[in-house]
């Protein structure tokens, strides 16, 4: 071999190697490739399966949910065989080793993650917490002869305690799994089963904790006393209305009884005031510390509730062990599940027309000495009908969930252990110091002086706005008030002072809370710049604008607040002060910070 042959050889074996490379490269490129389309094939046919699936257990779900609540077991034990069915196999479908593999790669892998696990919590619900809560018996959670069996209502608690702990751990594992960058029908899938198992949790957590603190409340430990406070909405706070009349309610071993009744006017004036927390004290000066009507301006009830317990102590030299506060919807509420009743004195109260009767026909029929004795007989017969009629325990339930969702019904306990338990929740009517999610609250406080409120028809669009450099967002509020009051004929109990000038108008004072740590950018009356009252309460801001509203005519209040930190969701929420007639609402969200 010559020189000159030999680097043309050393090229030649090189070139070959080169190809044979090159020929291993793209044969294991064409077998990876291959099994890449051959499982992403099977990952979309076992998608497909699995959507079916999920679907059609998302109506059985809302078939078992109205069955149970109708109290039609046998129906919903079938419901829920067909539940698990269509559940496992759309856990089954996204439980395989294609699915797995599918779930590492970088466009698809997010959301192939994010239907499993919305398969699997809708099979661990469908196989863990439904089963349980068809073993609960409902009766045991209401009266039966005007008792509450606190003995069976305690062996009713371990169950619902199962169901609780299984719902909570499957909110906090859905609430983990990341939505950013989800294709819109994942993402939407997510979402519409968050609100869904949020709202769950809520009501098992409540009926958890009910079952367990409902016995000592109710005096299986020893004979307990509270007060029953009802909310004048005709005459609105910012936790719903005034504080009118009240009853003294004794419990012992599960048998309640009505005693004493009054109004708070009875309780007279507090000057020197009680002691005020110094954030209430600087939005509200003294009031809350010296009428009883006014204790609750401020939205927290914990607040409003130790200073009527103090206030009813120091005049009747009589302690209590708490607060219950219910407003005249809830009796509209609890009498669909009675029936109507009768009031001494020939008038009726039906489900219909008890809020009518209640806040305006009252005031404008009976003389002022008369009306107070009215409004205790009326309470009186709703709460005898409630303890002694047989009432169906799924219909009453109902009626306490939909009567707590919207805040009307407010207990708080004067003793500290128990008052923990209940921390943040509806019930327990306390504004949080922090938020999950951007929170704004509207509260309304009425500033006429009058019984106007029940003709005000309230209206709240909150927009959730842009992302601030800082990662703060802004969020964009309008109030609208309108007046259904008329021009004349009212009586002078429904007129009051008349603290607006002309006595149909009525004046409101519109608080808006922003979330916690957050701060309004400014605030417009029909479209011009206003002056708001500005304070804090509990790490929020507080914006206080006064808007008068003549027969007939509305007013637009918008605000635009910021977050209080830097958050990348597009949800935001409303609290608002339960009106006589309910708010129309409405939340417009906004795309991830993220995306």
């Amino acid at each position: 071999m010559t020189e000159s042959e030999r680097p043309r050889r050393r090229r030649s074996r090189s070139r070959r190697r080169r190809r044979a490379r090159l020929r291993r490269a793209l044969l294991a490129g064409l077998v990876v490739g291959s099994l890449l389309l051959l499982t992403g094939g099977w990952v979309g046919f076992r998608g497909w399966q699995a959507r079916a699936h999920l679907l059609n257990a998302a109506g059985l779900a809302r078939e078992l949910s109205a069955q149970v609540v109708a109290g039609d077991i046998d129906r919903a034990r079938r419901t829920l065989a067909a539940l698990q069915e269509q559940s496992g196999a759309a856990r089954s479908a996204t439980d395989d080793p294609g699915w797995a593999l599918g779930r590492h790669t970088p466009l698809a892998g997010d959301d192939l993650g994010a239907v499993r696990q919305i398969a699997v919590t809708v099979d661990d619900l469908a196989r863990r917490a439904f089963p349980a809560l068809l073993r609960v018996d409902l009766a045991k959670l209401v009266p039966a002869e005007g008792r509450l069996d606190v003995g069976q209502l305690r062996t009713v608690s371990a169950g619902l305690a199962e169901v609780n702990r299984t719902i909570q751990q499957n909110r906090r594992e859905l609430a983990a799994v990341s939505d950013d960058g989800l294709v819109s029908q994942v993402r939407q899938a997510l979402t519409d089963l968050r609100g869904e198992i949020d709202r769950l949790a809520a009501m098992t957590a409540a009926a958890d904790q009910g079952s367990r603190l409902l016995p000592t409340l109710l005096g299986a430990d020893g004979p307990r006393r509270y007060l029953l406070v009802s909310q004048n909405l005709a005459e609105l706070r910012a936790t719903g209305g005034m504080f009118g009349a009240y009853a003294l309610i004794e419990a012992k071993d599960g048998r309640v009884q009505m005693g004493r009744q009054g109004s708070s006017a009875s309780l007279g004036l507090f000057n020197p005031p009680l002691r005020v927390p110094k954030e209430v004290r600087a939005l509200w000066a003294d009031l809350p510390g010296m009428y009883p009507a006014d204790v609750n301006l401020t939205p927290h009830f914990p607040t409003a509730a130790a200073l009527y317990v103090d206030m009813f102590r120091r005049k009747t030299d009589t302690k209590v062990d708490g607060v219950l506060a219910v407003d005249p919807v809830v009796l509209s509420y609890l009498l669909k599940a009675t029936g109507p009743v009768m009031v001494p004195g020939g008038v009726p109260l039906a489900s219909d027309t008890v809020v009518r009767t209640l806040l305006n026909e009252t005031y404008q029929r009976l003389e002022p000495e008369k009306q107070d004795s009215f409004f205790s007989a009326a309470a009186a017969a709703v709460f005898d009908a409630f303890f002694t009629k047989n009432v169906d325990p799924s219909v009453l339930l109902s009626v306490f969930d939909r009567a707590v969702t919207e805040r009307r019904i407010l207990f708080w306990s004067a003793r500290p252990e128990e008052q923990r338990q209940f921390g943040d929740s509806r019930l327990a009517g306390a504004l949080p110091e922090q938020d999950t999610v951007p929170t704004v609250g509207v509260f309304l406080n009425d500033g006429s002086g009058a019984k106007l409120g029940y003709y005000l028809r309230p209206a709240a669009t909150l927009t959730v706005g842009e992302c601030r450099p800082d990662g703060r967002r802004e969020l964009r509020l309008r109030v609208t008030l309108q007046s259904t009051a008329p021009k004349t004929g009212l009586s002078e109990s429904v007129l009051g002072l008349g603290m607006a000038g002309d006595p149909y108008t009525v004046r409101t004072l519109v608080s808006v809370f922003t979330p916690t740590g957050g701060a309004v950018l400014d605030a417009r009356l029909d479209g011009t710049e206003t002056p708001v009252g500005v304070g804090t309460e509990r790490r929020r801001q507080v914006a206080t604008a006064s808007v008068d509203v003549r027969p007939g005519a509305s007013r637009t209040l918008e605000l635009t607040v910021l977050t209080g930190k830097k958050t990348s969701s597009g949800e935001a929420e409303l609290w608002l002060t339960p009106t006589a007639t309910p708010w129309t609402t409405q939340v417009d969200t906004a795309p991830s910070c993220d995306q």
